[in-house]
Formats: structure tokens, sequence, C-alpha cells
């Protein structure tokens, strides 16, 4: 009676995987996990200025005078960072600033 094949019956190859497109060996993103992720808030002409420094104070609980600091430079600037960290808290940050009506993205922190 013939049995199902295992892993040890399973044919070997020397053929390097670097050759297979079906492999994939990762991106620079890959091996570059450990940087962080940054929140940019970007200038809109529809939100009043003390408005986004409420909400910098309320989401991030910055000091009335960092979250001015920040608005400014969104009004100024064009954009500021306002947090950073993984992924994950990038993302859930940039979903409560746009509950909150504000144009906000997310990227790789540069370095």
């Amino acid at each position: 009676m013939s049995h199902p094949p295992t892993l040890t019956d399973a044919p070997t190859t020397d053929a390097p995987t670097t050759n297979r497109p079906d492999v994939d060996l990762g991106t620079d993103e890959d091996v570059a996990t450990d940087r962080p992720w940054i929140v940019l808030v970007w200038n809109d002409p529809i939100n009043l200025m003390s408005y986004v420094s409420f909400v910098f104070q309320k989401l991030f609980g910055y000091s009335k005078a960092k979250a001015d600091r920040l608005m400014l430079d969104v009004h100024h600037k064009g954009r500021a960072v306002v947090s950073g960290g993984t992924r994950e808290k990038a993302e859930m940050d940039v979903f409560r600033l746009h509950e909150h009506g504000l144009w906000a993205t997310l990227q790789r922190e540069d370095r």
C-alpha cells in the first residue's frame, strides 16, 4: 500500500531562491521595520486654527503651547508632524484626526 508523500520524501533542489520569482525575499521596507511611522496634518481652508489646536490637545494630550506651535506649523509650513510610532498607532491617529475633520496622512519617518 502506498503512503502519501512526506516532507522527507520531497525532492530537493539546489537552485537558489533568488532566481525564483515566486519567492518574496523582502524589500527595503521589510528590512527597515524599526523605522517608525509619522503622522502628518496638512493645512486646509476649512478648519479654524483654534479648532486645530484644540484637536491636538484633545487627541494627543499636548499642552496649549505645544498644540499652538504645531497648529502654526500646519498654517505657515503647510503641514506638521503630530505623532509617531508603530504603523498601527499611526493608522489609529490618522483615523482619529479624520473623525475630527482634519486632513492627515502617515508615512515612514525619513532618516
